[in-house]
C-alpha cells in the first residue's frame, strides 16, 4: 500500500504563523546571551531560536512558526521529527549511548553498512565505513584512494565544496567564508574546469566535450598516471546549484577507470533524493569507484559513509580506518529509521515524494527540465 501526503500526521500544525514582533523578545535575549560565550565565527541564517519542529515546520522561542526550508542544510528530508526516527533513537538510547565500533562493535554499524552496500549505485561488490560528518567521509575517501593507487594527486573541480576540514577546504573553490586566511592547505590538490552550461564561454560545448577539456588539463598539468583520484560533486549545491551537461560525468568516469583513477562521487548534499534519484550519478548511470554520504543519512542525527569497491577498502591496513564516534549506536538506529520511513529503501524503489517533500523544500530534479531550470548561481 503506497502513502499518500494526505495520510502523513503531524505533532505541529503545518502552517506559517510570524506575529509582528520579529525577532520576537526571547530570540533577542538569547541573542545578547550568545553573543558573550558563542565565537563569532558561528554565523547563523535566521535571527531565532528554535523551540520544536516538526515535519515542515519550525517554532521558534517567541510562539512564531516558519517553514523550515533550509531543512538543516538539507539533512531532513523526512521531516524535522519524523516519529519512525525518532522512535529508533529513543529505542537505541535506552540501551547505550556508545561503545565505539573499534573497541566492541554492535550490530546497528553492520546493519547500515549492509543497506548503504545494496542502496548505492553498482552490482560489484562493496564494503562501507561510518563517520560522522561529510568533511570527514570525504577526507576518508582520499585517503584510501591514496593508499590504494599509491598516488598522490587529487583532482577537484571549479565552484565545489567538500567541506571544513584542512583537506576538505584545499578541494573547496570558494575562498570567503571557508578559506581565507586558514592557510596553508594540503597539497596535491589540483582544480579543473566544471562543466558548467549556464556560464559557458561557448554555450554549445557538449558534456563529453566539457570532459575532455578537463582530462587534456590533467593530463598536461600533472599526468593521469600521477592522480589518486578525482572527487566530484555530481550536482553541485554551494558555487551555485550547478548541473553539468549531459555527457561529462560518464566521460570522466571511464576516463578514471582506463587510468587507475579511482572516481568518487561526493553525494553528502546530493544524495539520498535530494535530487529526484537515491544518487543524483543514477541519473546518468555513472557508478563511482567510492561514494561519500551524509547529511540526509540519518534523519538529523550526525552520521555520514563511504562505501566503495571491496578491494579499495579492504586495501586499506587493520585500523587505518575509523574514529571514536564513527557509526554511534544512536545515529544508525537513527538511520534505520529512516529506512523504515520509506518501508525499507531499496536502490530499485524511485524516491518517496511526499516524504522528500514533507520537510517543506522540493527535492531538486535533474531531468531534463532541471538542467534547464536550475543552471544559476544562488
Amino acid at each position: 500500500m503506497t502513502t499518500t501526503a494526505s495520510d502523513l500526521t503531524f505533532r505541529l500544525e503545518q502552517k506559517r504563523n510570524v506575529q509582528a514582533d520579529f525577532p520576537g523578545p526571547k530570540s533577542v535575549a538569547l541573542t545578547e546571551r550568545r553573543k558573550s560565550v558563542v565565537a563569532a565565527g558561528v554565523a547563523s541564517s535566521v535571527p531565532v531560536y528554535v523551540a520544536d519542529a516538526d515535519g515542515g515546520i519550525i517554532h521558534d522561542v517567541d510562539g512564531n512558526s516558519f517553514i523550515d526550508l533550509g531543512s538543516g542544510i538539507a539533512v531532513t528530508s523526512v521531516g524535522a521529527s519524523d516519529p519512525a526516527v525518532v522512535g529508533a533513537v529513543k529505542e537505541a538510547v535506552e540501551h547505550f549511548t556508545h561503545t565505539c565500533f573499534m573497541v566492541t562493535p554492535y550490530e546497528g554499524y553492520v546493519a547500515v553498512a549492509e543497506q548503504l552496500n545494496r542502496l548505492t549505485p553498482g552490482n560489484h561488490e562493496k564494503r562501507t565505513v561510518l563517520f560522522n560528518s561529510g568533511a570527514e567521509a570525504v577526507e576518508n575517501a582520499i585517503k584510501v584512494a591514496r593508499l590504494a593507487t599509491g598516488r598522490d594527486a587529487v583532482v577537484a573541480f571549479d565552484h565545489a565544496y567538500h567541506g571544513r576540514t584542512n583537506l576538505t577546504m584545499a578541494l573547496t573553490a570558494k575562498a570567503m567564508p571557508y578559506k581565507t586566511n586558514f592557510g596553508p592547505f594540503a597539497p596535491e590538490v589540483y582544480r579543473m574546469p566544471m562543466s558548467y552550461p549556464y556560464r559557458e564561454e561557448n554555450p554549445a560545448i557538449t558534456g563529453a566535450e566539457a570532459a575532455k577539456r578537463a582530462i587534456t588539463m590533467i593530463e598536461k598539468q600533472i599526468g593521469g598516471d600521477q592522480v589518486a583520484a578525482i572527487i566530484i560533486e555530481p550536482i553541485q549545491g554551494e558555487g551555485g546549484f550547478i548541473v553539468p551537461a549531459e555527457g561529462f560525468l560518464p566521460a570522466l568516469a571511464a576516463w578514471a577507470k582506463e587510468k587507475g583513477i579511482v572516481f568518487i562521487a561526493d553525494e553528502v548534499q546530493s544524495g539520498f533524493c535530494r535530487t529526484g534519484e537515491w544518487f543524483a550519478v543514477n541519473h546518468e548511470g555513472v557508478v563511482p569507484d567510492i561514494l561519500t554520504m551524509a547529511k540526509g543519512i540519518a534523519g538529523g542525527m550526525p552520521l555520514s559513509a563511504i562505501t566503495g569497491r571491496a578491494d579499495l577498502l579492504d586495501a586499506v591496513h587493520p585500523g587505518g580506518l575509523g574514529g571514536t564516534y564513527g557509526g554511534n549506536p544512536v545515529a544508525c538506529a537513527a538511520c534505520a529509521g529512516f529506512d523504515r520511513v520509506h518501508g525499507g529503501v531499496r536502490p530499485e524503489r524511485p524516491c518517496p515524494p511526499h516524504r522528500i517533500h514533507r520537510h517543506g523544500a522540493p527535492a531538486r530534479t535533474a531531468g531534463r527540465t532541471g538542467r534547464r531550470r536550475h543552471r544559476r548561481d544562488r
